[in-house]
């Protein structure tokens, strides 16, 4: 494990002993304070302003009780949170998950990630995350509804156009935003469209939302390829997960020219040789909301393995798009012996720290969560644009902004990380210029 600078050994310590038990949180600050050192060499000034401690503390934290019936009258029970991290660029803006692993730690570390990768985008808005240890998977349509508008009715006195953004994550689509923001609609009699990102395209969504995360992670990764000479033509690319992010990042991809062999969900992973076929994965996953195994009773070319790790199938490409921590050290070591060039996060935080070290240990150019997804909150920023001027943009406008911005977001990344002296760290670039943003704004607001 690296070093931390001397100023920034205490800083570390005190969140740990602060936040005991949020080992993500944890991992999250562990591995941005790694890349600060010849900041703080630099800017002595953040350490006089102590910007780096006032940075790891959340600026608010809410956490609240759920209380639901069922389909069969019974009184279910569930945790809420919403962690307002950061707001010195703008509004708190960050998604919320609804998924059985959700608790605080968790929340957090998302929560810090957003800070920076919003921040990454140049867009003005500030980081937050949240959610609830409440699982969809099994529920029925009603189920859904009642518990969205009791979680509403606490969380609605939190938020606004100008206070907090939320968007969707895991467990949090179009259907989830809908039943929330109708109810904060009832709740508040205004039609703040600006209050929610993820809407409905009838009701005030943004075109390439849906699509923004997996798109922007395969734009960033393009930008890598064009850096080094080379392109998405004929490569080989293994993505995880089968969810929102994956999917697109697969249409991207083979829309770009390489060919995505292998996707996988929480109950194994398929290979496809021939390519996977996105509009069987599509009805799968969407419009059945079935499992990745169903698709190779259909396709010949494919098979599914219930063990194991997907990233034991070659590739030249690598994109986790499905959870935290699922990209380890095993695995890592598995893509490199295979030959693999570049690994790119399209999950918040999927590659372990031990993972991380063995690739850039490898030369295999690794970049971070924090640059390469945050093509969804910078299509959310301009959602709340059109919101804002009650405008409305047509798809290719909108991908053509995403566009842009992941090129700015990758450009950023390389420039900074030059101008520190780690050429060609994504990381290093990701978080020191994720970071200078944001510690500058709250040099200028005073001690807030």
């Amino acid at each position: 494990m690296p070093l931390l600078h001397e100023q920034l050994t205490p800083v570390f310590d005190e969140v740990v002993n602060r936040n005991p038990g949020e080992t993500e949180f944890h991992q999250a600050v562990r591995e941005v304070l790694e890349s600060l050192s010849p900041v703080v060499a630099q800017h002595p000034e953040y350490a006089d302003a102590e910007i780096i401690r006032r940075l790891c503390e959340p600026e608010r934290q809410i956490i609240f009780r759920v209380p639901w019936t069922d389909d069969s009258g019974r009184v279910q029970l569930n945790r809420g949170f919403r962690v307002e991290f950061n707001s010195a660029l703008g509004p708190y803006k960050g998604g919320l998950r609804f998924h059985p692993s959700v608790y605080l730690g968790i929340v957090k570390f998302l929560g810090f990630e957003q800070i920076f990768k919003n921040s990454l985008t140049g867009l003005p808005i500030g980081g937050a995350k949240g959610g609830s240890d409440f699982d969809p998977k099994g529920r029925s349509e009603a189920e859904v509804m009642r518990f969205c508008q009791s979680f509403m009715l606490e969380l609605y006195r939190h938020l606004g156009e100008y206070t907090d953004v939320p968007a969707g994550d895991i467990g949090v689509g179009g259907r989830e935003i809908g039943y929330m923001f109708g109810q904060y609609k009832r709740i508040t009699n205004r039609y703040e469209s600006g209050t929610f990102t993820g809407k409905g395209l009838t009701w005030g969504g943004s075109r390439v939302r849906t699509e923004a995360t997996g798109y922007g992670t395969v734009f960033f990764v393009d930008e890598m390829l064009k850096a080094a000479g080379d392109s998405f033509e004929g490569k080989r690319v293994i993505v995880s997960g089968s969810g929102n992010v994956a999917i697109y990042a697969i249409e991207k991809v083979h829309q770009l020219g390489g060919r995505v062999i292998a996707c996988s969900d929480s109950g194994g992973y398929i290979v496809d040789e021939d390519g996977v076929d996105l509009d069987l994965l599509k009805e799968i996953k969407n419009g059945r909301r079935g499992r990745i195994q169903e698709y190779v009773a259909v396709r010949t070319s494919a098979h599914f393995v219930a063990s194991g790790s997907i990233w034991d199938v070659p590739g030249d490409i690598a994109l986790p798009c499905a959870t935290q921590n699922e990209l380890d050290e095993a695995g890592a070591t598995s893509l490199i012996r295979s030959g693999c060039r570049i690994v790119a996060e399209g999950a918040n935080m999927p590659t372990t720290p031990g993972a991380i070290r063995a690739l850039r240990e490898a030369g295999v150019s690794f970049a971070p969560g924090k640059a390469v997804n945050a093509g969804g909150v910078a299509t959310s920023a301009l959602e709340m644009q059109q919101n804002a001027s009650r405008d409305s943009w047509t798809f290719e406008h909108t991908e053509e902004r995403l566009a842009v911005i992941m090129r700015s977001i990758h450009d950023r990344c390389l420039e900074t990380a030059d101008r520190y002296g780690a050429p060609n760290d994504y990381v290093a670039g990701a978080n020191i210029a994720g970071f200078i943003r944001v510690a500058d704004a709250m040099l200028a607001l005073g001690v807030i």
